[in-house]
């Protein structure tokens, strides 16, 4: 058998507008997902569509199992980091030979399969290869992380489907696609902002504000999220936006080290989960099987 764990994510600036070639930074997280892969005669078809398409892609046969410190259906990353660790260990278990990049491509087919022909790269990538990256169509590209990077990530506990989500900012663009659009490229230039602004949490505060309205300009806000969002700021957070999908999930919350235990406690006021947490740079690796 062969165990493998990949880790969630945030985005941090250009969800959705991603999905249509306009860039996006994305952060890989501590929380992982682990799935062991064993190799067997017999196929039982796994509960989650991610992992059926997997093995399906493949072309092999076995049994896996699953353990996740990230929640699901919460814009963290929990069907990706399922997707690329599942894959490392099939590819590892059947010795199918693909090298990380492959695997990363292979897993975004999975992805984009799943949810109905729409998704972005963005997600699978930064759970391959771990760190801060900068995507923007098929460029993908790591950046240096800034130093002391405080996050808090608040789990409004509400689940979300990402291709409702994705579907739902389709139909804006049909219907009305000058606004979308609009809105679209609008998130692109502060993702761009951000890109210069890094290392200068004060500024990027004010850019994760006007992301999150944007985001809500195109329909994939909701209450609770707005008011995780107002609670973290008013706590003393730089900033605050929806991270993911939206239509429920998390927030993230950038902050300084005197102000994470009260921005933190905040979210918790809101009945709301907060998880505080760092970058992780390996991405998908082997662990030991037990």
């Amino acid at each position: 058998m062969a165990t493998w764990s990949a880790p969630g994510k945030v985005i941090l600036f250009g969800e959705h507008s991603v999905v249509y070639g306009k860039p996006a930074i994305a952060m890989a997280i501590k929380p992982r997902v682990q799935v062991t892969v064993r190799h067997s005669r017999y196929y039982q078809k796994p509960n989650s569509p991610y992992i059926s398409e997997c093995f399906r892609l493949t072309d092999v046969k076995g049994s896996v199992y699953v353990r996740s410190q990230l929640p699901s259906a919460s814009g963290l990353g929990s069907s990706a980091a399922v997707t690329v660790a599942t894959l490392f260990a099939i590819n590892d278990e059947f010795e199918l030979g693909y090298t990380r990049e492959e695997v990363g491509d292979l897993a975004f087919e999975v992805e984009k399969a799943t949810q109905g022909g729409r998704a972005s790269a963005t997600d699978t990538y930064v759970s391959t290869f771990g760190g801060l990256v900068f995507i923007r169509g098929s460029e993908k590209r790591r950046l240096l992380p800034p130093q002391n990077l405080s996050i808090v990530i608040g789990n409004s506990l509400i689940s979300h489907n990402t291709a409702e989500m994705v579907e739902k900012v389709a139909e804006l663009r049909r219907t009305s696609p000058v606004i979308a659009n609009g809105i679209m490229d609008a998130i692109g230039g502060v993702t761009m902002e951000a890109m210069h602004n890094l290392e200068n949490p004060k500024e990027l505060g004010v850019l994760m504000n006007r992301n999150h309205a944007l985001l809500d300009a195109l329909g994939v806000g909701h209450p609770v999220l707005s008011q995780l969002v107002l609670a973290a700021r008013n706590a003393g957070a730089y900033g605050a936006k929806l991270s993911g999908a939206g239509g429920g999930g998390c927030i993230w919350a950038l902050c300084s080290k005197g102000s994470r235990n009260r921005v933190a406690g905040a979210i918790e006021d809101c009945d709301a989960r907060p998880i505080t947490t760092s970058i992780d740079t390996e991405g998908a690796r082997r662990e030991k099987d037990e």
